[in-house]
């Protein structure tokens, strides 16, 4: 017994390298994993389609954002507000890149990097990027926001 956990232990480093050389560190059962993964592309695709109905319901109905600079923002009704655009601006991309993806039990955490290209109402185009962790419950079995903070990176 003592002989085979030895050979375990020394293999998790194995199967940890490829995720660590892409810079990904991803812990936790793979198929709750790639539900999250999922929910973030959903929510970008929201964001660029306009659908903030659909983006608010990426979050629990408790759900907090922490806005660079602004005070916490709690429940759909208000996130909704605080992610509706003004007239004439247009998210032209939006893609999020996490990091680091933690699920245990019904929580999980992920950390990461955004990044987008906003159309102004005058046609011109600004380019961001910036730095994120969420918190994620299921709620109901399905991955939801729980917690969003996040803020830009100067480059």
């Amino acid at each position: 017994m003592h002989r085979s956990l030895s050979s375990i232990l020394l293999l998790i480093p194995i199967f940890l390298i490829p995720r660590l050389a892409w810079g990904q560190t991803y812990v936790g059962n793979q198929e709750e994993i790639d539900q999250i993964l999922v929910n973030i592309d959903s929510f970008s695709s929201y964001y660029m389609q306009g659908n903030i109905a659909a983006l608010t319901e990426c979050y629990t109905a408790d759900g907090k954002i922490l806005p660079p600079n602004a005070n916490i923002i709690e429940g759909h009704e208000a996130i909704e507000r605080r992610w509706t655009l003004p007239e004439g601006v247009k998210i032209l991309w939006h893609h999020v890149t996490p990091t680091e993806i933690v699920v245990v039990d019904e929580t999980a955490y992920d950390v990461g990097y955004y990044e987008g290209k906003t159309q102004r109402p005058d046609g011109s185009e600004v380019a961001w990027r910036g730095k994120y962790v969420i918190v994620w419950k299921k709620v109901d079995g399905e991955w939801k926001i729980y917690l969003d903070i996040w803020n830009r990176v100067d480059e």
